[in-house]
């Protein structure tokens, strides 16, 4: 593969392999209703050297799948598309594929390296010019294919649209089963798609709100165990865990700050719920940020860690407040009907949140004004970014009590469900993976 394989990288040691250069996107069409989905790219498994012959049009499926569900793509193949050989992956036969009538190829292959271990090639390229546009290459474990299939797919994305990556991600969420009224609530994280689903909490007590830290290794969340809520610590790795504020004070809604070494909540105490902040790890006396009459909730940073929005009634109803992080400053953003719920997005220039009372998801200026509701259904609630400030995941409750995950593109579209063994809330999207 010519000098291609002298740059792979260790997946799990660090990001993909980038490019030379960083040239622009190509052009995709954007239309008044939202995202054209006119992008067509032929997806052929792949070739395999030494290793399952499935592998190769697995990881080519997951990549067809991934792009389809970005709303951006209309994949070709893997199946009904014709195989190529090792020494086309960097080298296609374009008669072969200008044909079909796809504006893009994604080529590639599957090589074992050692026992257990397999290189992805991934490549891009414009079939009409017969140019490449991408080129990157991973060294993963058999049984990690997956995460090779995702970052292929995201520098595909990012290629072809301009925008960053953010589908080698993972999801929590609350996973919800039992009926209406009798609902047990465990804690589950997976694949941005779905995949690779476990556990992290056993259902022994109800749990709500899990939301990521900044570098995706640990998790806030309440618990009511003992009937009480309060906030919980927990490593995902080790499955440790632990309370960000001991002794038995009611805590709810927490975030962590933009560096991960804090982490914001709500306090219920003597009939007022304010916001307060504690250190991540434990250390030093918590710092009380509001003290207005009412309920105070649902703290989150700016990306920079300079301000917090947070939900207050302090108005008459629910509305949305920014305050600088030290608790000064504090000012209303949100003037129309209740809103609430709100999540500052990763570029800094949107919060999305929820008009309460006609429950939609909708999004605003950070500044406030702008209001664009990007939701309809009955009841959709919970909005969580996703890394690239792109789309936003949230729950969507039916009449009869069930919950399922959805993500919609801030630029508008039909929301895309999310496949979840049982239904799904509460969903927070962890940043871009190592």
């Amino acid at each position: 593969m010519r000098v291609f394989l002298m740059g792979l990288t260790a997946l799990a040691a660090s990001p993909a392999l980038a490019q030379e250069s960083d040239p622009p996107p190509v052009d995709v069409e954007v239309t008044s209703g939202g995202v054209n989905q006119s992008i067509s790219i032929a997806v052929p498994p792949m070739p395999v050297e030494g290793a399952e012959l499935a592998l190769g049009r697995n990881i080519a499926g997951v990549i067809a799948s991934d792009l389809r569900g970005t709303g951006r793509f209309a994949p070709l193949g893997p199946g009904g598309l014709p195989n190529y050989s090792l020494a086309q992956a960097d080298a296609p036969a374009w008669g072969d594929w200008r044909g079909l009538g796809s504006q893009q190829l994604v080529t590639g292959f599957v090589r074992a390296t050692g026992p257990g271990q397999v290189t992805v090639g991934c490549y891009l390229y414009d079939v009409g010019a017969g140019r490449e546009l991408v080129r990157q290459g991973f060294a993963v474990t058999t049984d990690n294919w997956r995460r090779a299939a995702h970052k292929c797919a995201d520098a595909i994305y990012a290629r072809l649209t301009g925008e960053g990556a953010f589908l080698d991600t993972r999801v929590v969420f609350v996973a919800e089963t039992g009926p209406k009224n009798q609902r047990q609530k465990r804690i589950a994280i997976m694949d941005s798609d779905g995949a690779n689903l476990r556990y992290l909490t056993e259902g022994e007590a109800t749990v709500v709100t899990p939301r990521f830290s900044p570098d995706g290794r640990r998790l806030a969340y309440v618990s009511y165990a003992g009937r009480r809520a309060r906030v919980w610590v927990l490593d995902i790795a080790s499955g440790q865990k632990r309370l960000l504020v001991p002794g038995l004070a009611l805590t709810s809604a927490p975030r962590f700050s933009p560096d991960g070494n804090r982490i914001a909540y709500a306090l219920s105490a003597n009939g007022n719920t304010d916001i307060w902040i504690a250190n991540a790890d434990g250390s030093g006396a918590p710092q009380r940020l509001t003290s207005a009459p009412g309920i105070d909730t649902a703290p989150s940073f700016s990306p920079d860690g300079r301000r917090i929005v947070f939900e207050s009634d302090r108005s008459g109803s629910q509305q949305l407040y920014v305050m600088d992080a030290d608790g000064s400053n504090q000012r209303r953003i949100s003037f129309g009907g209740p809103a609430g719920s709100p999540s500052w997005s990763p570029r800094g220039d949107k919060i999305a949140f929820v008009r309460i009372g006609a429950f939609r998801v909708g999004v605003m200026n950070a500044n406030g004004g702008g209001e664009q509701l990007l939701t309809d259904g009955w009841q959709d609630e919970s909005p969580s970014w996703a890394p690239n400030g792109q789309f936003v995941m949230f729950n969507r409750f039916t009449r009869d009590g069930r919950s399922s995950l959805y993500a919609v593109n801030v630029n508008g579209g039909a929301a895309r469900r999310l496949p979840t063994p049982q239904d799904g809330s509460d969903p927070s999207w962890s940043p871009l993976q190592r």
